[in-house]
């Protein structure tokens, strides 16, 4: 595996310098513990957090095993050294001026790892809840290993907590005739979701070693990855490997959510990619790197968007299947940001009385009089701040209410429902380019570093925000938010009161300084839900 103790590894730059703000790393004097792979150690903090990174829950995806279920890790001797951040999944690199840029780890296909930390002092049957986290990025990049993504912060909280890889894009997602005739079970494609099966199929056979307690296990998922918890909450595949689930600004409800191909659509780009690469059959074109497919993809404008509904491990649209009252009933925690570039219209953008009624008029013609009449505005001030509310109920924000209603409709389980509302505070000057830092408000991933408390994270090559004590105490209080929901199955806390979601009357918590509670008007909604343009 070349990270046993008879070999010198090298550690990452993003892992040395997170290691440097979490605290000198150590040997874990009661390491090796004993998974069903071998002997693994990890790396003992100052803090007293132990964390292994790099830990293998599948066989490498190479080879014969691309485009294939995930199979077993292969057994080894001596002991393996978890202390080192290994690949991400094949993605490209990310520039340095780019938001959220965390350095550069190798993108590889054998990528299925997953970093784990472990709070102070736990011992093997200290039974403590597990928290795993499923990274966004569309289904085409991404990666657990972002600094960002740390649990360092969140393990003092006494949860363990761990993020899974899974396969993206092209090798994550990719189905074929072939490859469904061969598969067993009639089905292809879903590559990364069988990944993050195979995850926590691992989890409930090795987290006891870590002191974690497979009956309690909490899914977290943001965008891409928030959808993933929705296919997952949908699989038979899935059922009984988590407890609880925490969505974040993702899921497949309602007018806004995004589509999901059917097999039949996903087979024909995998025989159109086939034809592009001048490959013979899947053998052949297994034998080619996996830069060279991504470019001919990429020139043939072949694009493999995500899950299939495949008649295995999706076997319908989720929406169908929670009307059928078939998900897995479990207890949901539901998120959003206020400024979700997936909210965003001509009306959303409006910061003057005249802009916003003319944009009223041209996104909803003659429904713009009854438009105006549910979000009422006199002056400029009122038509910004009435923007930013179209904003908030609009994008992900809906899509939340859109599922956890769905949920309450045949499920029984607990459902609760926030917003994140805080902007960040960019330095002055500061230039990220895919960001404008005047309007970025509440945008799409700015909730993840407060969820995780690595706000700190964001400054670590270069500064980007001006923290304050406010940003320290919000992102406290949301992972104690966490904390608590892995911890109990209830999402409230003495600062972040969340109401229990009731479909008579909704409530959702916001997020910002101070937390408030807000009650959403019900034919404010029903306009918006109605007259959405499609994504």
């Amino acid at each position: 595996m070349g990270r046993f103790k008879s070999l010198v590894c090298c550690t990452a730059l993003a892992l040395m310098i997170g290691a440097a703000q979490a605290g000198v790393m150590n040997p874990i004097p009661s390491d090796p513990i004993t998974i069903e792979s071998g002997k693994l150690s990890g790396t003992l903090l100052d803090s007293g957090i132990r964390a292994y990174l790099g830990v293998p829950f599948a066989a490498p995806p190479v080879r014969e095993l691309r485009w294939h279920e995930p199979m077993p890790v292969k057994p080894w001797s001596g002991i393996y050294n978890a202390d080192t951040k290994l690949t991400h999944c094949y993605i490209p690199l990310r520039a340095t001026t780019l938001n959220h840029y965390f350095g550069e780890i190798r993108s590889s296909e054998d990528c299925l790892y997953a970093n784990i930390w472990v709070p102070p002092n736990t011992k093997p049957d200290a039974k403590l809840p597990v928290v795993v986290w499923i990274h966004g990025g569309g289904f085409q990049e991404g990666s657990i290993n972002f600094d960002i993504y740390g649990g360092h912060e969140i393990a003092k909280k006494g949860v363990i907590y761990m993020g899974i890889s899974y396969r993206v894009g092209i090798m994550g997602n990719m189905a074929h005739p072939e490859l469904t005739k061969s598969s067993g079970h009639n089905a292809s494609g879903n590559w990364g979701m069988m990944d993050q099966i195979a995850g926590l199929k691992w989890i409930q056979r090795n987290i006891a070693a870590f002191g974690g307690d497979p009956a309690n296990v909490t899914v977290l998922g943001q965008s891409a990855g928030a959808m993933a918890v929705d296919v997952l909450q949908s699989s038979p595949l899935a059922k009984g490997l988590y407890a609880k689930a925490i969505s974040l600004s993702g899921g497949y409800h309602g007018a806004f959510s995004p589509p999901l191909e059917v097999l039949k659509q996903t087979e024909e780009k995998g025989a159109a990619l086939q034809q592009a690469m001048k490959a013979r059959d899947i053998a052949q074109m297994r034998t080619i790197p996996a830069d060279q497919i991504v470019n001919i993809a990429r020139e043939a404008k072949i694009t493999f968007s995500g899950p299939t509904v495949d008649g295995y491990l999706l076997t319908d649209h989720p929406q169908k299947i929670y009307a059928a009252g078939k998900q897995t009933d479990v207890p949901i925690l539901f998120s959003s940001t206020g400024n979700d570039i997936f909210a965003k219209t001509p009306v959303t953008d409006a910061r003057t009385l005249a802009d916003y009624k003319s944009a009223a008029d041209k996104l909803y013609g003659p429904d713009a009089a009854t438009f105006l009449k549910l979000f009422p505005a006199s002056n400029d001030a009122e038509a910004a701040k009435q923007a930013q509310h179209v904003a908030r109920i609009s994008g992900f924000g809906i899509v939340a209410r859109d599922w956890a209603r769905d949920h309450a409709a045949t499920g029984k389980a607990p459902l609760w429902l926030t917003q994140y509302n805080h902007p960040h505070t960019f330095p002055p000057g500061v230039v990220i380019t895919d960001l404008d830092v005047t309007t970025a408000g509440a945008y799409h991933n700015s909730d993840l570093p407060f969820w995780f408390g690595t706000i700190d994270a964001l400054n670590i090559y270069r500064k980007t925000r001006d923290w304050s004590a406010a940003d320290y105490k919000l992102t406290n209080q949301m992972m104690d938010v966490v904390a608590a929901f892995a911890k109990t199955g209830n999402p409230a806390t003495a600062e972040a009161k969340i109401p229990r979601y009731n479909p008579k009357r909704e409530q959702r918590l916001i997020f910002a300084n101070p937390i408030t509670i807000e009650t959403l008007d019900p034919r404010q909604v029903e306009f918006i839900q109605t007259h959405t343009p499609r994504r």
